[in-house]
């Protein structure tokens, strides 16, 4: 069991060095960079879509990358945005890296983009604990997935820094318990911001794009999750441990 926690640290301390370099080379051109995770079926692509497009339409100059383990089928999607779209495949890999993502970044990144987001392979769990170079991380969960995900998985909403619900149009019909949700969110990730949208129907996606260019142009306060340590949450994954969950709020931290 040591020699394999090694391991675990020792390709977390490579990956840390990529996304340190990653950062730097971002932050010279300007770029906020927005790692999108959620697990398989979120509606993840089809927002993403929307926000695209919306970014483009206000004029904001913005770019995405979509990481799948096959196809290149989200990448054709968003493509329909007529935002720049790169794919990167990972060959069975369950989550993205810093060192794939810079090479696919430094010879296409468009000069002068402002926001690109980075839609993360569909999982919930390893995708936690690599820090790609990212200004701004968000969790996405559907309404159809249940209320129970926060606690299922802690690692990964108590790293975001916005928590988005999507499908909400969907939600009388799945009978999506909101209240428990939003009880679970404050558990694992205190303060967090909770943003609710539909992509079919368009709600939340203004409020969501706005959230994240208060973010890019420093008009919005940070959130600092509580759980912080991102090579702590990847141990306890894979040493089938479950990370321990902070105290629970005493206050409301998300809108009711």
């Amino acid at each position: 069991m040591c020699r394999s926690v090694d391991l675990h640290r020792a390709v977390l301390a490579r990956n840390d060095e990529h996304a340190t370099a990653l950062r730097r080379y971002l932050d010279g051109r300007g770029t906020v960079v927005v790692n999108l995770m959620s697990s398989p079926g979120s509606g993840k692509t089809e927002l993403l879509e929307a926000l695209l497009t919306r970014a483009r339409e206000r004029g904001t100059t913005v770019a995405a990358v979509t990481a799948d383990l096959a196809t290149e089928n989200d990448a054709r999607r968003l493509a329909r945005s007529r935002a720049p779209v790169r794919q990167i495949l990972t060959d069975g890999l369950c989550h993205l890296e810093a060192s794939m993502l810079q090479a696919r970044l430094e010879p296409w990144l468009p000069e002068g983009t402002r926001l690109l987001f980075v839609e993360n392979v569909g999982n919930l769990v390893c995708p936690a604990s690599y820090d790609l170079g990212e200004t701004l991380r968000i969790v996405l969960v559907s309404v159809t997935e249940g209320e129970d995900k926060p606690l299922k998985y802690p690692a990964a909403f108590g790293l975001a820094q916005i928590v988005v619900v999507t499908k909400t149009d969907l939600a009388d019909a799945v009978g999506f318990d909101r209240p428990a949700f939003l009880d679970g969110v404050r558990q694992v990730n205190p303060g967090v911001p909770v943003v609710e949208t539909s992509a079919r129907t368009g709600a939340g996606v203004a409020a969501l794009l706005a959230r994240v260019l208060a973010h890019a142009d420093g008009d919005a306060v940070p959130h600092t999750p509580v759980l912080a340590a991102r090579h702590e949450a990847h141990l306890h994954h894979h040493d089938h441990e479950t990370p321990a969950l902070p105290t629970p709020a005493t206050g409301p931290a998300v809108p009711s």
